[in-house]
């Protein structure tokens, strides 16, 4: 969880030390203003984690810290602090944005944590955004869609060069004709009766776990929170059961599995095959939320009769939870699609990410329109990326 009044106030502290060329005396002054806790080279507190590192510039190539050191704090923005003589620089260096790790890392696999990374395997902008204060926020909280394990088989693939385990989609002419095609399908189906059909089966699936959705949006772990909503909605009520005790009695959540597909929902029509993908917004947290994987979407937008939708469940302060059941397609979940390139591994297309603001504007100011031709051209960018 981002807590942007804490790290707003840890950035312009280190800002108001400019020049004081010293790590050791930057450290004594953080530590005595805001109580962090020495872990080895690591100082953290509840809400962040930081390094401190003493380099001649931004562009720094040490050593910072060991794979297995920063999986303990990689659940917090962790900063690194490059102390040089009249700037002190702040980037992020969570697993996702590092490009891979140098150290000490040829023993490096997904159940051998093994190796450090230097400076320079961080990345210094992150699909167009610059790795700085000023992006923190969406630079977190693109960070925790990810879970260490995911980072950890992006950086062994990139670590030691190996084939990736990917299979990108390699649509036919006829199966390009459907995928752009998905666009009109999508027109055709907001207007239907089956779209209202749909939206009202979601919704009676929300209203029957309402008070125990309410219960989980309050789970820190962004990840989990948004697998326990999905399964309490789409779940047959016998497999929802445990889930539901547990959130009601404040026990261990149980072990459940949920599928790597490209949506959480599925219904078919006479005229439609629809794949919803439930997509959980906290009103008063800050979350930019996973979208969807590309080359899966592609393959199932070149079947016939295929629709994607997303389900956006917004909960506020009060836990009342407001619904939105749109195309991928519409203008607002559309400029609010980020194509994210790099994660997802060199045989793949990559990954979306939305726009948290623009799901929130989908719920409570809904354009229910499409830009057929902005829709084609976004389209036409994830066939060719």
């Amino acid at each position: 969880m981002y807590n942007r009044k804490a790290i707003d106030e840890f950035v312009s502290f280190i800002k108001s030390a400019d020049g004081i060329a010293d790590k050791r005396a930057l450290i004594g002054r953080v530590q005595r203003s805001f109580g962090l806790i020495k872990d080895g080279s690591v100082y953290y507190g509840k809400d962040f984690a930081v390094r401190f590192c003493h380099a001649k510039s931004k562009g720094f190539g040490n050593t910072v810290l060991s794979l297995s050191k920063l999986q303990k704090y990689d659940k917090l923005p962790f900063i690194i602090c490059i102390v040089t003589a009249e700037t002190n620089h702040l980037m992020l260096a969570n697993t996702t944005f590092l490009k891979k790790i140098s150290h000490s890392s040829q023993e490096l696999r997904v159940d051998n944590i093994r190796g450090s990374f230097n400076g320079t395997d961080i990345m210094r902008e992150f699909e167009g955004i610059s790795n700085e204060p000023a992006n923190f926020e969406f630079l977190f909280t693109s960070h925790e869609n990810y879970t260490f394990e995911e980072n950890l088989e992006r950086l062994v693939e990139a670590t030691n060069n190996i084939n990736p385990t990917g299979k990108r989609f390699c649509p036919t002419e006829d199966q390009i004709s459907c995928i752009m095609h998905s666009v009109e399908r999508a027109v055709s189906f907001l207007s239907s009766h089956e779209y209202d059909i749909l939206n009202q089966d979601l919704q009676e699936r929300v209203n029957a776990v309402d008070t125990e959705i309410a219960i989980a949006a309050l789970i820190d772990n962004v990840n989990l929170r948004g697998r326990i909503i999905e399964h309490l909605i789409t779940s047959p009520e016998d497999l929802r059961a445990a889930v539901i005790d547990a959130l009601h009695s404040g026990s261990p959540l149980p072990e459940f599995f949920t599928a790597d597909k490209l949506g959480d929902y599925e219904r078919k029509f006479d005229d439609y095959s629809t794949v919803s993908d439930i997509k959980t917004k906290v009103l008063f947290l800050s979350s930019n939320p996973k979208g969807y994987n590309i080359d899966k979407m592609l393959s199932f937008l070149s079947e016939e009769k295929s629709v994607y939708l997303i389900y956006i469940v917004a909960i506020d302060e009060n836990k009342k939870i407001s619904t939105r059941l749109c195309s991928m397609y519409n203008r607002q979940i559309l400029d609010g699609t980020r194509i994210i390139r790099h994660w997802a591994g060199r045989n793949s297309r990559g990954v979306t990410q939305y726009d948290g603001t623009a799901l929130e504007d989908a719920v409570f100011n809904f354009d229910s329109s499409i830009d057929i031709a902005a829709a084609k051209s976004f389209i036409e960018r994830c066939i060719n990326g």
